[in-house]
Parts: C-alpha cells; structure tokens; sequence
C-alpha cells in the first residue's frame, strides 16, 4: 500500500548501511535526515501554534463575551485570526507529515529483503528460488508472520554461503545490530522482567538491552511533551481544555512504550532518536522564535497606535467639519453599505434639525387634532374628533324630518288642517320654529289659490249673466258650463 513511499527510504537506508557498515547507526543517521528534511514544515508548524497560543486570552475573551452565541463566537475569532495573520489550520497540519514516514519505515524495517535490498518479491514467494532454499533448510519461523522477512534476512545472513550461489539479483548480506549483542531485527518482550534466566548474562543482556528501548522512547517522550508544555506561555483556558492538554501529555509516552513492545527494536529505535531530536529542535524553535513574536508583536501594536491616532485625527476634522457646515469629504475606499448608512444617518439628522426648527407653538399643537407628538398629520389630514358624533346629530333631525312629513302627509288625506296646525304632540315646538315658517308657506299658497279662484269665479259670473242667467263665484266652479242659469252638476 505505502510502497512507492516506503521503496525510497529502503534504498537510502541501505546506502546508509553500505556506507557505515552498522544498521542501528544507518538508522541513526536515517532518523536525523529525516529531521533535517522536515525541519523547514516544523519550523512553519511551531511558529504557527505559537502564534495561537499568544491569541488565547484574546479568544477567551470573545468566548466569555458571546457566551453560548457559537455564530458570532466564530465570526469574532475568524476576524481575529484574519487581523493577527494567523491560519488556525497552520499549527496542526505540518504536524501530521512525520506519520506516513513512519509508516513507511516500518514497512522498510519488516521488509528489508524487499524493500531494502530491493529482491523481486518472485524470488520469496512459493515455487521462487530463495522460498525453496529456505524450505530445503528447514527453516521455521517464530516471530509474527507480518515480521517473516526480517527472520528470514538474518537466516540469509548466517548461511549466506548457501544463497550466495542462487545468484538472486540484490540479495545482499545484511546485519541487524548496533552492538554485538543488540538484534535490532528482534522484537522485546514486555514481560522480560520476570521471563527470563538472570543466571546466564549472554542471555538476559541482549533481552535487557531490547527491554530498555521502548522504555527510554516512553521516557524521551514525556520528557519532550513536559519540556514542550513549560516552554510555551500560559494562557488561561477552559477546563475541557486543561484536561486535555493533560490527557495527551500522559497519553503520547503510553503509546511510545506500547509501540515499542508490539514493534521491532529498529521502529523503536528510530523513534527514540527522533524524540530526543525533537526535544533540541523545540527548545532552539521555542527560544527563537520567542524573540521574532515579541518583535512583531511590538511592531504590531505600534502600528495599530498609528491607525488608531490617525482615525481619531479624521473623525475629530470631521466633526470639526461638520460644525462649520462644511462638505465632508467620503473615503474613496468606503464600502456601499456604510455609504448608505452614512446618507441614511445624514438625512435622519436633517429631518430632526428641519422639525425642531419648524415646529409649531404649543397654542398650534392645541389646535392640531391629528397631530400626535412631533408627528402633525398622524392621524391624517382630514382628521375630525366630532366626526361621528355630528353624523349622529345629523341622523336623528333627519329622522325627525321623515316622522314629520309622514303625519303632514296624513292630516293632508283627512283635511284635518286644524289638528295638524295644533299639534298634539307639540311637534311644532320641539323643530324650534320650523313648522311655524312651512305653515305660514302653506296658508301663502292657499291665499293665492283661492284670489286666483276668486277671479276665475268673476269671469265665470260675467259668463252666466251673458248667457241669461245669474252666477255666483266659486273658486271650485269656474271650469264647468252653464245651463239655464244652473251650474252643471
């Protein structure tokens, strides 16, 4: 899976061995190029996380502030991260290289016929050469089958004279010890202490030596993660936090010590070399790039100073400005949204200034039914607090009206004029003199009627009196014929 990663550390180990001669020094000097290589991204990460540590009280601040608001939470701290130039992400993710290295060792250290010597894989398998010369041997192994090759390397090793003459292409002749009694190829065993034979040294040295290893990576570990958690500043964080931190300071050197069991010595050794490596690589990082943070950290907050000298400098001019009545000038670089909100503000203060100076006296606010505080026409131009109580008025005399030419329609039917013109109910009273003035029209009309009756009963009599016979005027009668002196019936 990890063989094209793995295939180039193989061979450069192996030239590290040809070129010392010793595989726990190739692994050495394997674990500090590694180092050196990835020092550029260690460098990147730890001044990153530094950065962010600095920024702590910062974030608890913002955090105490929005409380359990988490949006506004992470828009404060995006736009902190943005103003301070820091990549939240920076810290973490150069961290993470050093692990398919790792990987790709241990594949190396479990297949060094493979992937170090670089023997075809056709060779090893059932039917290939150096398979039929291992069973031809006898050999049988008895580590892990995942750690085979290593077992099978170090048979090759002591009977290389025999696989010497299968002329398989790379096959090399490969020690696995750092000291004569030091098999890096072998796998400790965490239950030494009390396993094994303290009579014979041959015996429990080499097992001591191998016991040590995964200890000492444990021990490097913690001495690192300690040493890392003193050097950095203390910043106040929350409780969850704090645990942790804990946690994974007691965590890492576990699980270096269990690796170190479950694992060949040569993982845990090159681990072991590597922790302690990292622990001069922090304290340079951290002593480093302590004084380059507080530089900037100094230069920052002079600047910001600047900035804010100069904008409290322009809105005292504006301000200044704004008393003469003179025009202000509007930042070219002003977004749209607060152009806006400056035009909005502008007009809201010229509509307060054009009301206080226009508005009436508290004689004409009296007068103002529809005003309503600074507001004149609140309640509408046309705004009549009678309204409905003149429409009400207005009802009841039209009802009045109605009833009383209902009875003035009633007595003209019955020719009762009289009870009418008296009034039982004394209408004529209650209508405030109205009745008096349409009766004083009515007798007006039948006035004329009747001298217009009269004449026509004149005429009416000059015709009898022609006709030979005598008429007498009647207002009723002028319209019909005589007839031997007698009206027409």
């Amino acid at each position: 899976m990890l063989n094209f990663i793995a295939e180039p550390f193989g061979r450069f180990l192996m030239f590290l061995y040809d070129l010392v001669g010793n595989y726990g020094i190739a692994i050495l000097i394997l674990a500090v190029a590694i180092k050196v290589i990835l020092l550029p991204f260690q460098m990147k990460s730890k001044r990153g996380m530094m950065r962010q540590t600095r920024l702590q009280p910062k974030i608890s601040e913002i955090q105490k502030k929005h409380g359990s608001n988490k949006t506004k939470v992470n828009e404060e701290m995006a736009k902190l991260y943005k103003e301070e130039g820091v990549n939240p992400a920076s810290g973490c993710l150069w961290s993470f290289l050093p692990l398919p290295i790792m990987f790709a060792l241990f594949f190396v250290i479990r297949q060094p016929l493979t992937l170090m010597m670089g023997v075809a894989s056709s060779a090893m398998q059932e039917g290939g050469p150096i398979f039929n010369k291992l069973k031809e041997m006898n050999f049988e192994p008895t580590l892990n089958s995942i750690y085979v090759e290593i077992e099978q390397a170090q048979f090759i090793t002591a009977h290389f004279s025999e696989f010497a003459r299968l002329n398989v292409e790379n096959l090399r002749e490969v020690s696995f010890n750092l000291f004569p009694q030091l098999n890096l190829g072998l796998q400790p065993k965490w239950d030494f202490l009390w396993a094994t034979d303290w009579s014979n040294p041959d015996i429990w040295a080499p097992g001591l030596m191998l016991f040590l290893i995964p200890m000492v990576s444990g021990g490097s570990q913690f001495i690192s993660s300690f040493i890392n958690k003193k050097m950095t500043p203390a910043t106040p964080t929350a409780e969850g936090a704090g645990k942790s931190m804990q946690t994974m300071l007691m965590l890492m050197p576990l699980m270096s010590v269990w690796f170190g069991f479950i694992l060949p010595a040569a993982l845990g050794f090159y681990w072991t070399v590597g922790t302690v490596c990292q622990i001069g690589q922090d304290v340079w990082l951290n002593k480093r790039y302590t004084r380059i943070l507080d530089a900037e950290e100094e230069e920052r907050n002079k600047w910001r100073k600047k900035k804010e000298a100069e904008i409290e400098a322009k809105r005292l001019e504006t301000e200044r400005k704004k008393s003469e009545g003179q025009v202000v000038e509007q930042n070219p670089n002003t977004s749209k949204r607060k152009k806006h909100k400056g035009e909005k503000r502008e007009q809201l203060e010229k509509a307060a200034e054009w009301e206080k100076k226009n508005a009436p006296a508290e004689t004409e606010k009296k007068n103002e039914p529809s005003r309503v505080g600074d507001r004149r026409y609140a309640r509408g131009r046309a705004y009549d607090p009678d309204r409905y109580a003149n429409e009400k008025a207005d009802a009841e005399k039209e009802e009045d009206g109605d009833a009383k030419r209902e009875r003035q329609a009633r007595s003209s039917e019955s020719g009762d004029y009289d009870d009418y013109d008296d009034g039982e109910d004394g209408v004529e009273d209650e209508d405030d003199g109205e009745n008096d003035v349409e009766d004083e029209d009515e007798d007006e009309d039948e006035d004329e009627d009747d001298g217009k009756g009269e004449d026509d009963g004149e005429d009416d009599g000059d015709g009898d009196a022609t006709g030979g016979g005598e008429g007498e005027g009647n207002g009723g009668g002028g319209s019909g014929s005589t007839e031997g002196g007698k009206p027409a019936p």
